[in-house]
């Protein structure tokens, strides 16, 4: 039986009389890459939200690696790594400084660090940039920092909310190469609304329209009745388009 990593159940989320996440459920098992896709203000930066405990859900409940985030926070967020679209970083740091820093701050040891440290850099491809102070880095090695930054203390569970967002054609490679490597030892939740990331990274989709969850299936199954994904991301959002 599959091992659920990442569980909301009927997560709800009001802001007044406002809606943002109405009444979504869904499960990642381990080992799945998931692209959460939608439009912008679907929802999606709320759910996830609600799902590292960031925020408070209205009603529903959302576990990380079987803990409750709103009982349970200290021991979910110890398994759970988290890249928000944009993550705080120090410029005046190194990528090397930084995470040297935020190792320390985790109470990981000299010997952990340094293994973590060395370990994180290969795996996000950083040794060109490693004593570059961070401000100076291009968005898409600056991307890749945070994504070693959220790897450190060696998580189970990778949520990344748009990480391509603002990147260039090379950078956007870059960063799907970097969520390739690591979706082969990690469970993954991408939150996205570009198209092409979904079949560059994911194997499934999850679709949030208007807060709700519109559809969950596999990329074939998002597929059906047309090739075209820009197609099927209209019908999902009902728009109409001339």
């Amino acid at each position: 039986m599959n091992t659920a990593m990442i569980e909301s159940v009927g997560l709800t989320k009001y802001y007044g009389d406002f809606t943002a996440v109405d009444n979504v459920t869904f499960r990642v098992d381990k080992g799945e890459v998931v692209a959460f896709l939608g439009p912008n203000g679907a929802g999606k930066s709320t759910t996830m939200k609600l799902l590292t405990g960031y925020l408070a859900p209205s009603r529903g409940t959302a576990r990380i690696a079987g803990h409750d985030m709103s009982s349970d926070r200290l021991n979910g967020a110890a398994k759970l790594g988290y890249l928000p679209e944009n993550g705080p970083l120090y410029p005046d740091m190194t990528p090397r400084s930084l995470l040297r820093f935020f190792a320390q701050a985790r109470g990981l040891g000299k010997l952990k660090s340094e293994e973590r440290i060395k370990k994180v850099i290969e795996l996000c491809a950083l040794e060109s940039v490693v004593e570059k102070p961070i401000g100076k880095l291009s968005r898409g090695f600056r991307q890749r920092v945070g994504m070693a930054h959220v790897l450190l203390h060696e998580p189970d569970v990778l949520i990344m909310d748009e990480p391509t967002a603002g990147l260039d054609p090379n950078q956007i490679h870059d960063v799907r190469e970097t969520v390739k490597r690591i979706g082969q030892e990690k469970t993954i939740l991408l939150s996205t609304h570009i198209l092409q990331e979904v079949e560059a990274v994911a194997s499934r989709v999850l679709f949030i329209n208007e807060g709700r969850l519109v559809f969950d299936g596999t990329i074939e199954d998002f597929r059906a009745g047309t090739q075209d994904l820009d197609q099927k991301f209209r019908e999902l959002t009902r728009m109409a388009y001339a």
